[in-house]
């Protein structure tokens, strides 16, 4: 479980960098542009192996009985998140009236899982997603961070058949690279 929270701090440690201009500006002015992508990029992967590692690695330690019908709200708010995540490269309607549209659909794809996982790694891992994501949000909006979107329609049937085709990928796909059948 160790390797779980420190992958998880400091892969949200380096996600909390660009909230905070004065520090990124800092660090883009020391170590120049292409170094910060880089060095921002590194401790991210870096972050992220030990998040798999440790969450994979962790000893199932069950903190609450998720209901039987929790599998169903997860399958619903993941499809409702990828789409969420597509729109975010996107100039829809959907990215206009979320603002935030990638930070929701990680809101809504840690919610979902919490609602088929209750053990106490799940619970650290999908529980520190979403409120890493409503801080974002809510720092964002403080902080005027929000894109303007001029609107192109069609991107909003793209975000939604890429979503339902991402969607499609992942399900196929997730027994095989996470371990867990869904369907």
């Amino acid at each position: 479980m160790t390797i779980l929270i420190i992958g998880l701090i400091v892969f949200f440690a380096i996600h909390f960098v660009p909230a905070m201009p004065a520090l990124k500006a800092s660090l883009k002015d020391r170590l120049g542009a292409n170094g910060y992508q880089g060095a921002f990029s590194l401790i991210s992967f870096a972050g992220l192996g030990l998040i798999i590692w440790g969450y994979s690695q962790a000893e199932w330690a069950p903190i609450y009985e998720p209901p039987t019908w929790g599998r169903h709200v997860t399958m619903a708010a993941v499809l409702l998140a990828i789409i969420c995540l597509v729109s975010s490269n996107l100039k829809g309607r959907i990215k206009k009236i979320l603002r935030h549209p990638m930070l929701v659909g990680i809101v809504l794809w840690g919610t979902g899982h919490l609602f088929a996982n209750g053990d106490l790694a799940s619970v650290l891992l999908f529980g520190s997603f979403v409120v890493y994501s409503l801080l974002d949000i809510a720092l964002a909006n403080a902080q005027g961070r929000v894109a303007s979107v001029e609107v192109t329609p069609v991107h909003d049937a793209i975000a939604v058949v890429g979503g339902i085709v991402l969607y499609g990928v992942f399900l196929f796909l997730h027994p095989y690279v996470i371990g867990v059948p869904v369907i």
